[in-house]
């Protein structure tokens, strides 16, 4: 159990049977009346945001989460295979607990967060950033940079970004895997 208070970005709590990530906390010390934390809550499961209100003092049910890191091996039905780092132990996880999934690729390290208590996978995380070889990409006019445009690419994990028109095939980009948005082009 933590006090209200004790609420970090992080945190994962037990509350109502399902587990929340905070996302998001302000201490609040109004004119009148108690202090409160607001907060905002992310469930585990479906990914629902929700804005919460605590006051000081009260007890919440605490989860202790582990962080570790997992290569992904091959995909198998809806679930990916992963091979833990450390003890070699494989797991599946569910395509929808994985953040990021279209930019998967074989060999990759992700951060799976498990609950301790239950060894149960709550999500995989991929990293923030991935480099990917554009496989296939219509060809870029010379001396077409000046506007602002973009063009589909199918990268080598098989999904599709937007890069600008001066990107070629075979040349390697940065990827952000939150939303499938293009980060730069990787100098060679």
């Amino acid at each position: 159990m933590i006090n209200a208070q004790d609420i970090k970005i992080g945190t994962c709590i037990r509350m109502d049977g399902k587990l929340y990530f905070c996302i998001d906390f302000l201490h609040v010390k109004p004119g009148k009346g108690n202090t409160f934390m607001r907060t905002k809550l992310k469930d585990v499961v479906n990914g629902y945001v929700l804005e919460r209100r605590f006051n000081i003092g009260e007890k919440l049910e605490d989860v202790r989460v582990e962080r570790r890191p997992y290569q992904y091996l091959y995909h198998d039905g809806n679930d990916y295979q992963f091979m833990n780092q450390e003890t070699f132990e494989q797991i599946p996880i569910a395509h929808d607990l994985i953040n990021g999934v279209d930019f998967l690729i074989e060999g990759q390290v992700v951060d799976v967060v498990s609950d301790a208590s239950t060894e149960t996978v709550l999500y995989a995380d991929m990293p923030i950033k991935v480099q990917q070889k554009v496989t296939y990409t219509e060809p870029g006019l010379k001396g077409d940079t000046a506007t602002n445009t973009l063009k589909p690419a199918t990268v080598e994990s098989g999904a599709t970004v937007r890069v600008p028109l001066f990107i070629n095939e075979g040349e390697t980009i940065e990827i952000d895997t939150r939303d499938g948005s293009y980060v730069g082009r990787v100098k060679a």
